[in-house]
């Protein structure tokens, strides 16, 4: 089985803006090579032991294998919740020159 080279990295937000923000940041600082923001979205959740409910925005920023972790920290940096939401899913198949141009995008 082969590593997976291009990682999806997901984030929800309370604002566009928020989301926005950690979008343009992502790609400016080479840790993504490109972002989809989609929403509002109404989200449903427990937070400090109480039922919650709210708009949130998605970002879904594209990296590279080698840039993943780098992301996710950095997102978590830039996010304005404590503990927010940081999840990353392999993308398993891609044509090469996706790839490529992902790891173009990201190289240090």
């Amino acid at each position: 089985m082969t590593t997976p080279r291009v990682w999806s990295v997901t984030s929800t937000t309370p604002t566009e803006g928020d989301a926005r923000s950690i979008a343009r940041t992502a790609v400016a600082e080479r840790l993504a090579a490109g972002a989809e923001i989609t929403g509002p979205a109404i989200s449903v959740f427990r937070h400090l032991d109480e039922l919650g409910e709210g708009e949130e925005w998605r970002v879904t920023l594209r990296t590279s294998a080698a840039m993943r972790d780098r992301l996710a920290a950095r997102i978590a940096e830039l996010h304005p919740w404590d503990s927010p939401e940081v999840t990353a899913t392999p993308v398993e198949w891609c044509i090469d020159s996706y790839a490529e141009w992902i790891e173009r995008s990201t190289a240090v």
